[in-house]
């Protein structure tokens, strides 16, 4: 490999010495996925499968479960609408609040 003396070179010699860097990594790594693919298609085959389906079946996802909404238990004693389920961060009224369990 030669060796080159960066400090030597002109600014559009080493902008042109980039592009053919990038150029030569972009094309390397294209080649390894190709290589990558084959590799992996081959060994699908060897169980029975195609590529395709192994990636399809892996890419299926089942819809996630949404959680009903907690009910309150705590209400504040003259605003009704305000109320706490007693998960995540406590609200500001429920420090200074007089508050009442909710009976349901």
């Amino acid at each position: 490999m030669s060796e080159f003396n960066l400090n030597e070179m002109s600014l559009r010699d080493l902008q042109d010495l980039k592009k053919k860097v990038d150029a030569a990594v972009a094309s390397y790594e294209a080649r390894k996925l190709q290589e990558a693919r084959a590799e992996l298609d081959a060994r699908a085959k060897e169980l029975g499968f195609s590529l395709a389906e192994l990636v399809a079946s892996s890419t299926d996802a089942k819809p996630k479960k949404t959680r009903k909404p907690s009910t309150p238990k705590w209400r504040h004693r003259e605003n009704h609408e305000m109320t706490w389920t007693g998960q995540g961060k406590r609200p500001k009224w429920f420090e200074h609040a007089e508050l009442i369990p909710t009976q349901e």
